[in-house]
């Protein structure tokens, strides 16, 4: 069985490596035609976000909000972007209050790393 932190870990950097990809394709599309308002937005919170996720993956063995961070920053950046992707593909959201939803809890993610900064580390 494997390690959960091994599972997180292996989580924190799938989401990562979706968020660079769906980054570069949204800011592709943007650049080609598509509604570089939607798409821009959603490609920018994408391409930021995610090398915080691979910082925080490095950061595991020494920072215990690490995951919970990573979770927040994952789950905001991807009902954010999902959102305008919606609006732009489908003219309509995801659901009402979705886009501010997710940015509401990328900045819970944000405040969880800055409050991370004061507890306990773990030790390696």
């Amino acid at each position: 069985m494997r390690d959960p932190d091994d599972l997180a870990g292996s989580a924190i950097l799938v989401m990562a490596g979706l968020m660079g990809i769906a980054g570069v394709a949204m800011a592709a599309a943007a650049a080609h035609g598509a509604d570089p308002r939607l798409l821009g937005g959603a490609s920018a919170m994408c391409m930021a976000h995610a090398p915080a996720l691979i910082a925080l993956y490095a950061a595991r063995p020494r920072f215990a909000a690490s995951v919970v961070a990573a979770a927040l920053l994952s789950l905001g950046t991807l009902l954010f972007s999902l959102d305008l992707v919606s609006r732009h593909f489908a003219g309509h959201g995801l659901f009402p209050m979705a886009a501010p939803t997710g940015g509401v809890l990328m900045m819970a993610g944000w405040a969880a790393v800055a409050v991370g900064a004061f507890l306990r580390k773990r030790r390696v």
